[in-house]
């Protein structure tokens, strides 16, 4: 279960003064987002996106709220992680994804959440939080943006785990690149592979929020991630000798 969030408010650091918590209705969009994960797999892999395996997707626990977290390469990798992961998950999405033509409708229909990057987000983090203490599963990309390969990612994520006491659950994709495109008839198409990992929470952390051990915090879970992905893939985190788990206990 999630640690008791506070109604008050907080910035990322500090223990103070926070913004209200919004209550989150899931049940509400049940039923929309499961036609949705349909034609992602009836129609999205057949015409537009080449789906391999899915593995280990019992790592993500059954009930009770959760953070995924992917290496984020491609336009495409939440729709691919949320359409295979067992349970409906609330993906981040940047603010003016909505706007893309054709696609944005998707982002609208599942209700996702929009961040804006330029600046702590404050009513975001609230949905974010809102999500966790409904016992739901929220999909986060740490480094909040796309590369081919691992970079420095934001200590929001450490920030939403210790303050939800959600656990925290690695997944690995690969073959998303250049996808969506129209697949009929190719057959030298590179198939899209989704890999959960174990999950792990950090320890309780005693009191100032200090940004250096958010930062902590979060390259280690950073490094549970890379772990999981091909040397080319792990970018900033390459170097697993650095790695260390002071703050995180595997589950």
């Amino acid at each position: 279960m999630p640690r008791e969030i506070s109604n008050q408010s907080e910035s990322i650091g500090s223990r103070s003064a926070w913004v209200p918590l919004l209550k989150y209705d899931h049940e509400r969009l049940e039923g929309r987002r499961k036609i949705l994960r349909w034609l992602i797999h009836q129609a999205g892999y057949r015409l537009l996106a080449k789906f391999g395996t899915a593995e280990n997707l019992e790592n993500l626990p059954t009930d009770g709220p959760a953070i995924v977290i992917f290496n984020h390469i491609a336009f495409i990798d939440p729709i691919v992680v949320l359409s295979v992961l067992p349970r409906n998950a609330v993906p981040l999405a940047r603010h003016d994804v909505i706007g893309v033509p054709g696609w944005g409708i998707f982002p609208r229909l599942w209700d996702v959440i929009l961040v804006q990057r330029e600046e702590v987000d404050r009513g975001a983090l609230r949905k974010m939080l809102a999500v966790l203490e409904a016992g739901e599963v929220l999909l986060v990309a740490p480094e909040g943006t796309r590369h081919p390969s691992l970079q420095r990612a934001k200590p929001g994520l450490a920030y939403l785990a210790q303050k939800s006491g959600a656990p925290i659950v690695p997944v690995a994709i690969e073959g998303t690149e250049g996808y969506p495109t129209l697949i009929v008839g190719k057959n030298d198409l590179v198939p899209m592979n989704v890999r959960v990992g174990r999950p792990f929470h950090y320890t309780e952390m005693q009191g100032r929020w200090d940004r250096d051990r958010l930062r902590t915090m979060t390259d280690e879970a950073m490094y549970v991630l890379a772990e999981m992905l091909p040397e080319e893939r792990r970018g900033v985190y390459s170097d697993l000798s650095r790695a260390t788990t002071d703050t995180i206990v595997m589950l």
